[in-house]
């Protein structure tokens, strides 16, 4: 597409902001009308893609064209994560804010390495991270880090951990590798999640080097059962369990950490944010004692795709794990954003963070985590009201059912996800075949819960 070099030429041409209008309209279609469409699409719609692959064609697509067949053929193959009958995965629905937010940072189109690339970017991230440590109870002096999702802020805080370890032993890793690096010690609980282990790998700690701690019924770790702690010692801790939703007793264990030494790093995903809310902020009494801590915001408090959050205590060991310089990478006398992530280029997810934040306040937020809370209650009242068992404590927003042997749960759970009406998913947990209830969009309503509740309940009353 050609420009005119001239400065005073507009930018953007007329048939350019047609094109952006058609698409803020077929967007809105969407979003308008995703209440009243199956969660997961059907078969035919999946088989349109085919339509959108194979070999890049030599010609250009005309782009007025190109919305309409991405359109077209998209939307119906999409899975209807934005609605609020979607219950899979721990995934939150999009706030309004954070969608229209996440528009106009796509517009302006800003990188987010450093502050002389984005002032704007870098006030927002800054501004936003603070709230977050003051939403979820943490100290004011914690470093954060904005990145992809609870994967690469697990690694993030990890990475500040390892440094720290091994500098304490007087070994600088990030200069001299692991290869005759002292050794550290992980632990992690029995239920550990696998983004976690994940994490432990890239960062050369060990997918199977780590001593795995007794977890109780459900999926806490057991103070009991932790091995002696030093100061080559890092433990894993969970607040809120994948499955469960259940929280380690962290005062204890992060007691023990502080006198041997040791480092505790959380796994916060999305349980992390029942501290923003008075009424359930007493599961997270403890974890604020930690050393690291790594949480989502696409989870609760649903800012959208992708955005996790990593924070560390120790700002200076967060920095010396990620930072790096080079001539033409001028810093500042401010915090750079690009100097506590692992990623040079990145994208300005803080923007629509402080979107988020910012439409719900402290009390929207509180509010958000309760309504959801509420109705995976209902959810476990219903079933249960209908012979169904309930697999664990409903502290929070998981709900794990079991509609009898492995083979009939298994069979409820294939046919409510191509029945349409929602979508939950499947798991195992401490032996049994169960269905996932996830309750996370702000999206979701009472009337969206009693639809669900009766469609499951319709389904496996029904013979295998």
């Amino acid at each position: 597409m050609n420009r005119d070099s001239n400065m005073g030429t507009a930018y953007m041409q007329a048939t350019d902001l047609e094109l952006l209008g058609s698409a803020a309209r077929r967007a809105a279609a969407y979003l308008q009308s995703i209440g009243t469409r199956r969660v997961a699409p059907d078969a035919a719609a999946i088989r349109e893609l085919d339509q959108l692959t194979g070999k890049l064609p030599d010609e250009a697509c005309e782009p007025f064209n190109l919305m309409e067949i991405l359109d077209r053929i998209g939307s119906p193959a999409t899975v209807a994560t934005a609605g609020g009958r979607y219950f899979g995965f721990v995934i939150g629905g999009a706030l309004p804010s954070a969608v229209a937010a996440s528009w106009l940072a796509s517009a302006w189109g800003q990188n987010a390495a450093l502050r002389v690339m984005s002032p704007v970017s870098a006030a927002l991230e800054d501004a936003s991270l603070g709230w977050v440590r003051d939403l979820l109870g943490l100290p004011a002096e914690c470093a954060g880090a904005l990145v992809t999702g609870a994967t690469v802020a697990n690694f993030t805080g990890l990475a500040a951990a390892r440094h720290e370890l091994l500098e304490r032993a007087g070994w600088d890793v990030e200069n001299d590798g692991l290869s005759g690096a002292p050794p550290l010690t992980v632990l992690v609980g029995d239920e550990v999640h696998v983004a976690l282990v994940k994490a432990l790998g890239m960062l050369g700690l060990g997918r199977k080097r780590v001593v795995r701690v007794p977890v109780d019924g459900q999926g806490r770790m057991r103070p009991d059962e932790l091995p002696a702690l030093d100061r080559r010692t890092l433990v894993c801790i969970q607040a809120g369990n994948v499955n469960t939703g259940a929280f380690d007793p962290a005062r204890e264990i992060c007691g023990r950490a502080r006198d041997a030494g040791a480092w505790v790093h959380v796994d916060g995903a999305f349980g992390l944010w029942a501290a923003a809310s008075p009424k359930y902020r007493h599961l997270t009494d403890g974890f604020e004692l930690a050393d690291s801590w790594a949480t989502d915001a696409h989870k609760w408090p649903n800012v959208g795709y992708d955005c996790g959050i990593a924070l560390v205590r120790h700002a200076s060991a967060l920095r010396a794990a990620m930072a790096i310089g080079a001539a033409y990478l001028a810093a500042g006398d401010l915090r750079e954003p690009g100097h506590y992530t692992p990623e040079m280029s990145r994208r300005a997810r803080g923007i629509e963070l402080w979107a988020a934040l910012r439409s719900l306040g402290r009390s929207g937020v509180a509010e958000l985590i309760e309504r959801t809370c509420g109705y995976a209650q209902r959810f476990a009242e219903g079933l249960r009201e209908a012979g169904y068992e309930i697999l664990n404590d409903v502290v929070i927003n998981q709900v794990l059912v079991s509609f009898g042997s492995a083979e009939v749960t298994r069979s409820v759970i294939d046919r409510v996800q191509r029945e349409g009406t929602c979508w939950c998913g499947g798991t195992e947990w401490q032996g049994r075949v169960a269905m996932r209830i996830s309750v996370s969009s702000w999206a979701t309503t009472a009337e969206d819960v009693e639809v669900s509740l009766a469609a499951i309940r319709r389904i496996a009353a029904r013979p295998v």
